[in-house]
């Protein structure tokens, strides 16, 4: 196998172990690595994104079991399923001794096709993930800037009643939310990348990244109404970069309602 150049000694290792593992069973028809494993940008703080694809008329046993053959590979110390990231067909395990994180990814092997970044194939029998991966294109969710307009002035309403009514900690939650949701996306899609987010926006855009640090607030009335006036004002110079129907009868009323109940 060809391991991508960035894999780590000790990923490797315990890559080995799991595919040793999980190619004894027959249900199990090919095992997939996406992320920073096919994209060659691995290090040491790296997880291992594997899809696990299983034969159709098997999923069902397999989901029953799925704990039972993640357990089989030595070195697990704890694993649980991805409800919270609204992906019940998930296992998110560490293994010892190097605190490797792994998420294993079951699928039945046609759902393998749908998927947001690229897969590379690690094992399969008789190339039938390969064809399925070969049958589609992977497509990471983009940021639609007019569905974002058209409720980002309700939001910036909401956040200035949570300064208002001195709930300071919802209001950096909400913060975190429009950096996330709102900011970072619209930064990294108008500059060509993934818009995954917050995450390694440092690196894709340092100088964006600075402006976002002003967005970044204390629990304390000034510091957040400086952090939302940041929030606002770095929104607006994205938006000059996408085509949208504005609707500036919202934007002056919430704005104007952040003046009068913060600031007056």
């Amino acid at each position: 196998m060809n391991y991508p150049k960035t894999l780590p000694q000790e990923h490797q290792q315990l890559l080995v172990k799991i595919i040793s593992k999980l190619s004894r069973d027959i249900r199990i028809v090919g095992i997939g690595a996406s992320g920073s494993y096919a994209s060659d940008s691995m290090d040491k703080f790296s997880d291992l994104d594997l899809v696990v694809a299983i034969n159709p008329d098997d999923f069902e046993s397999v989901m029953e079991e799925r704990f039972e053959i993640t357990d089989k590979i030595e070195g697990k110390v704890a694993s649980f399923t991805g409800e919270h990231v609204a992906e019940p067909r998930l296992i998110i395990a560490l293994y010892s001794p190097d605190a490797i994180h792994v998420d294993f990814k079951f699928v039945s092997l046609p759902d393998a096709a749908v998927r947001v970044d690229s897969t590379q194939v690690l094992w399969e029998r008789d190339e039938l993930l390969s064809k399925v991966l070969a049958s589609s294109e992977h497509r990471y969710p983009q940021p639609d800037p007019q569905w974002i307009e058209d409720r980002f002035w309700i939001w910036v309403h909401y956040g200035a009643t949570k300064i208002a009514r001195g709930e300071y900690f919802e209001a950096l939650e909400f913060l975190s939310f429009l950096r996330t949701t709102v900011l970072s996306p619209l930064a990294l899609k108008q500059q060509g990348f993934t818009p995954t987010g917050v995450r390694k926006i440092e690196i894709c855009l340092p100088v964006f990244a600075e402006r976002l640090k002003e967005t970044v607030g204390l629990p304390a009335k000034k510091d957040l109404i400086t952090a939302f006036e940041k929030s606002i004002s770095l929104y607006l110079d994205l938006r000059k970069h996408e085509q949208l129907k504005v609707n500036p009868e919202a934007q002056n009323l919430c704005i104007e309602y952040f003046e009068l109940e913060l600031k007056s």
